[in-house]
């Protein structure tokens, strides 16, 4: 079939913000459907709300909406700009519930747009658990016993039916949001109630449970003459009852018997045709090994996070496919490397793949660690090998958690066998590791089978390896014999872990196993749907298959690794410039990343991708290989970062600013001094290298302190400390302190504006396109804070001295590329923070708000060029950019949703507006829940926060809203002039706030957290409102915006604009 020609404009919806459970694969998927149906000659209207995509760069549509993803906004541009129809699939599971909402609301029909890819019917039976339940009735297809529950009386009645242990499953939901497995009735009760909330239409499944089971995927595509292919068969290693985005998985199936993959390939096929989907779709299954019975858990009729790892893990671009199949095209009609086009596709080759998930527990206090059906990864790596445990290897050092094998973390070599069998009673994100020294310990395979419902061929495999490594640390101190280091070599085992093991140098090891022969060799694996496409992995189990370019010039990126906080898709969206950057000046870029979610291991980003760790070891081998001209380390976050001067010391050319610059500003001593010698102030600081040495240091500066190590990203152990107990506590529990790794102590300015700057360099001059003032106050980390650009209401003369500042900075630091200055302003002066000569997480933002390609600029850069050749010049804004961040709190409901200096969000939206009130209030929409805009506003606030809270009553009370307020801040505001009514605290009385939040008496909660008591006291008004969506701020800064946001949408918002659109109106 042709491609469609009744459609001319498609609209696609993105999935918002990067959040558990929905993350940076649907920012590849999106980037692909514009790919494609460009490709096919439609116009793209795109609409989306997360400004560090790819996709919504400006070039990748025609018309790009940086807006909120809600109902109303989504009719506002469907209005404006009429397309003919609208692909719901690719935007996640936001992109497919806001579709059906706008079919259920009659906007489709109203203006004629037609769905294409996926009916809205269909996205009832695969999403419905009640319409999905009766569908694979009437295909006579199992599932476990279940029934549909619309309130938790009707859950309670089921549950007496079903019997414990259960599974809650809410509809139309993500990232096993709000469901989970509960034992009990009370359990029933709170699960069920969460559930119920995070529905989009209020119904939960509850299911019998099927714990321990294997869980079993595969990734379907259909086309509309009803031909069907299988791209991936995925095992996951963990049985169910880890949600999917937890658990570590293998393609293909490696244990699977051929009989069983035929038949959940025939029920794949029976499904996808009776939901009538057109593209990709992800099939869940559960096998009872012990009885062969077999069910289908759940099926997503869109392009999914599995999806984006079945397309890395096979070659098969399922995004791009179901983007070409929507359009028009049948799989017949798409080119297939192997047998000519995509209806013969068959997934093969002779390699493993192997996804291993990254979590991000040690930035949330009080967290459990503990794994169930609803996801808490915030990433994950995909590594690919000739044997399992080559790629199970290879995967656990990409993780970049400063493991590089699976022996010896934590302290669990240090325990004894039965404590390991006790950890091992949940699933945890460290139980692979925990396995492995209770193997050492002599733990049998069957019992840890018993124990974990992990299949004995995986155990067996993880044996082998701890027995090879028994074997090698009888050699300590020394090398092991030849025959030894080559079958750890094969076996996967990193440089860097046999180092570490053997206790000698790394580069004895590899001198060692270079005169061997033991060298990465390299093989491809083939794009299917394009002609002559392919990326490339290393093994140490195979020939070198992969020919060189010569006479070209070459220059490699070093991607991000995996997605976690502090190091989020920003990155990647540099990295992805960079390799366009190159390509436009005529090298061959070289791209190494091991994320399968970005769209930097797109095969078709770089010229050449290379699948690997980012590791000393991978880096070096792909280096010699391919003999680039140079290196670009610093726009994948810290992780290239950190292997720069490993790199430039085995004489690797690195491009940009120098590692001895890079190290100057992260080593906060060294720095500290360099800003004194340029006289740019700095809050009173000292470095402490033990416990006594900080208590001396912060008795001299006085409290409150903020206290950091050195070289991390993200604000890692950064906290604000009120006294010397709070310190100790700090220092004893959060980081690994000594004269090597000394921490900084800094005076805390309190209520001081923070402001950053991002700069292009090079090397001579700077350029500052823009200064972002944040909301929230300093000791907030930058990546949590809101921020607008431009400024609203730092002075003239300190916007001057910040640029002026970062300019002195950039030229001192021979800084050629980008660089990021934090300030704060305290009493009327300018005070540096700290200076980053990297890509920073607001480089997109930046780059969107005033329309320059930061990342693209500093590629030029780097290979040469100098700032007068790119004629840039500082062009007024006359809109407003405002930047929210979106937290993850709702997936950790036991800690206390408060900021601080780390970092803990996972994403984070843009609102543009003519004003900055009406740009802070489209952010928070976008963000979730939205502002209200009447109602009752909760206020209680410390001591400190009474003038700013009294700024902010003031202002909600003009707008018409009512104030409620705890005894101290009720008394405040009643002397000053503001009505209140006065509320009780929990531990006051009935009815208190919880209630109220409970009964929405509460339409925003105003809550600023101060010292240790409140903490633990008010914790739980921000957790009820996290509960509840009732949207909350922690700062009374954020109150104030929030004020002024709501009175300017109330005084109009004006119309809809694509970003292209206010590009064209900036001077």
């Amino acid at each position: 079939m042709p491609r469609r020609d009744d459609i001319k404009k498609v609209m696609i919806i993105g999935s918002g913000p990067i959040i558990i459970g929905q993350a940076c694969e649907f920012d590849y998927s999106g980037t692909q459907a514009c790919k494609a149906l460009r490709r096919l000659g439609y116009q793209i209207v795109l609409a989306n709300s997360n400004p560090a995509t790819i996709m919504t760069d400006p070039g990748m549509a025609d018309f790009t909406y940086i807006e909120p993803l809600n109902k109303e906004t989504m009719e506002e541009i469907i209005r404006k700009e009429r397309p003919d129809a609208l692909l719901p699939n690719l935007g996640g599971q936001s992109g497919l519930n806001l579709s059906s909402e706008l079919a259920a609301a009659g906007v489709l029909d109203k203006y004629g747009v037609k769905v294409i890819g996926v009916n809205v019917d269909a996205i009832k039976r695969g999403e419905d658990r009640l319409a999905f339940k009766q569908t694979m009735e009437s295909l006579g297809i199992d599932m476990p016993k279940s029934e549909i529950a619309n309130s938790v009386e009707e859950a309670e009645e089921i549950a007496q039916r079903l019997d414990y242990p259960l599974v809650v499953r809410p509809a139309y939901t993500m990232g096993g949001t709000g469901g989970g497995f509960v034992y009990n009735l009370e359990e029933l009760r709170t699960i069920v109630a969460r559930g119920l909330a995070a529905s989009l239409v209020g119904q939960v499944l509850i299911e019998q449970s099927v714990l321990g089971w294997e869980e079993l995927e595969l990734e379907v595509v259909r086309d509309a003459k009803n031909q069907m292919i299988t791209v991936c068969f995925i095992e996951n290693v963990d049985a169910m009852g880890v949600h999917t985005g937890d658990s570590f998985c293998t393609a293909p199936m490696l244990t699977i018997s051929p009989e069983l993959q035929r038949k959940l390939q025939d029920y794949s096929y029976r499904i996808v045709e009776a939901i009538e989907v057109i593209g990709g779709t992800n099939i869940q299954f559960a096998h009872d090994p012990k009885t062969g019975r077999v069910v289908v858990i759940e099926i997503n009729p869109r392009t999914s996070r599995s999806s984006a790892l079945a397309s890395k893990a096979t070659g098969f671009p399922i995004a791009y496919v179901s983007s070409l199949l929507a359009g028009g095209l049948t799989l017949d009609e798409i080119p297939y490397w192997r047998e000519g086009t995509l209806e013969k596709y068959t997934p093969g080759g002779d390699y493993v793949v192997v996804k291993f998930a990254r979590w991000a527990f040690e930035k949330f206090k009080g967290v459990e660690d503990r794994l169930g059906t609803q996801m808490r990864a915030v990433g994950e790596v995909m590594s690919i090998g000739k044997t399992y445990k080559e790629a199970l290897q290879k995967a656990i050092r990409s993780l970049e958690t400063g493991r590089w094998g699976l022996g010896f973390a934590k302290d669990f070599n240090n325990r004894s066998l039965e404590e390991l069998m006790e950890m091992l009673r949940w699933a945890t994100s460290e139980r692979q590791f925990i396995m492995y020294e209770a193997l050492r310990k002599g733990a049998s395979v069957a019992e840890l089978h018993e124990r974990t419902h992990i299949k004995h061929w995986f155990i067996e495999q993880m044996k082998e390896l701890v027995l090879l490594e028994e074997e090698l640390l009888g050699f300590k101190g020394s090398l092991p014999p030849d025959e030894l280091l080559i079958r750890a070599k094969k076996d996967g085992f990193a440089d860097r872990y046999l180092a570490k093991i053997l206790q000698v140098p790394e580069s004895d090891i590899r001198g060692r196993r270079t005169e061997l022969g033991v060298v990465e060799a390299w093989d491809a694996v083939r794009v299917s749907g394009a002609t002559d496409a392919a990326y490339y992995y290393s093994t140490y189990n195979g020939e070198d298959r992969v020919p060189v370019t010569q006479n070209k010039k070459k220059i490699m990126v070093l991607g991000g690794g995996p997605n976690r906080i502090g190091q989020g898709i920003e990155f990647d969206y540099c990295c992805v410039h960079a390799a366009f950057a190159l390509r436009d000046a005529g090298y061959e870029s070289i791209m190494v990343n091991c994320n399968p979610e970005t769209v930097s291991t797109d095969y078709d980003t770089s010229d050449k991708l290379y699948f690997e760790p980012l590791t000393l070891e991978d880096v070096l081998a792909i280096y010699e290989k391919e003999k680039p001209e140079g290196v670009i380390v610093q726009f994948g976050g810290q992780t290239p970062l950190n292997l720069a001067a490993e790199l430039a010391a085995n004489g690797v050319r690195i491009l940009g600013t120098s590692p001895e610059s890079i190290d100057l500003a992260e080593d906060r001593d060294r720095f500290r001094m360099r800003m004194r010698e340029l006289g740019i102030p700095q809050p009173d600081s000292g470095m402490a290298g033990s416990v006594e040495e900080a208590v001396r240091v912060a008795a001299e500066i006085g409290y409150p302190l903020i206290v950091r190590p050195s070289y991390v990203l993200g604000g890692r152990a950064m906290e604000v400390v009120h006294d010397e107990e709070m310190l100790r506590e700090y220092v004893a529990k959060a980081v690994d302190i000594s004269p090597e790794r000394p921490i900084l102590i800094e005076q805390f300015l309190q209520n001081a504006i923070e402001a950053e700057a991002d700069a292009i360099a090079d090397g001579t001059d700077a350029f500052v396109p823009a200064v972002m003032e944040h909301i929230e106050f300093a000791g907030v980390h930058s990546g949590d804070s809101a921020c607008v650009i431009p400024p609203v209401s730092i002075p003239q003369k300190h916007i001057d001295t910040i640029e002026e500042y970062t300019r002195r900075i950039a030229v001192e630091f021979k800084v050629v590329g980008l660089m990021n200055v934090q300030y704060a302003i305290f009493d009327d002066t300018v005070y540096i923070l700290e200076a980053n000569p990297r890509a920073s997480r607001t480089v997109p933002i930046v780059s969107k708000v005033c329309a320059i390609s930061m990342a693209n600029l500093a590629t030029r850069l780097m290979l040469g060029a100098k700032l007068p050749d790119l004629n840039l010049r500082r062009r007024p804004i006359p809109h407003f950019g405002v930047k929210e961040a979106v937290l993850p709190f709702n997936m950790f409901p036991e800690v206390d949703p408060v900021l601080g200096p780390e970092m803990r969000s996972t994403g984070e939206v843009l609102g543009i507006a003519e004003n900055a009130g009406l740009a802070f209030f489209k952010a928070e929409a976008a963000a979730t829940p939205p502002l209200p805009l009447q109602g009752t506003v909760l206020i209680t606030v410390t001591d400190p926060d009474k003038p700013g809270a009294l700024e902010a009553a003031r202002r909600f009370v003009q707008l018409g809203f009512s104030i409620r307020a705890t005894e101290g801040t009720h008394r405040f505001l009643t002397e000053n002039g503001v009505p209140s009514t006065p509320i009780l605290k929990m531990r006051e009385g009935r009815p208190n706030i919880a209630d109220a939040i409970k009964n929405r008496e509460i339409h925003l909660v105003v809550n600023t957290p101060g010292g240790k008591r409140s903490l633990t006291d008010d914790s739980y008004i921000r957790k009820a409102a996290i509960k509840y969506k009732v949207p909350y701020v922690t700062t009374t800064a954020a109150a104030i915006a929030a004020a002024k946001g709501i009175a300017a949408w109330r005084q109009g918002r004006g119309e809809v604009k694509s970003l292209q659109a206010y590009h064209a109106d900036i001077g």
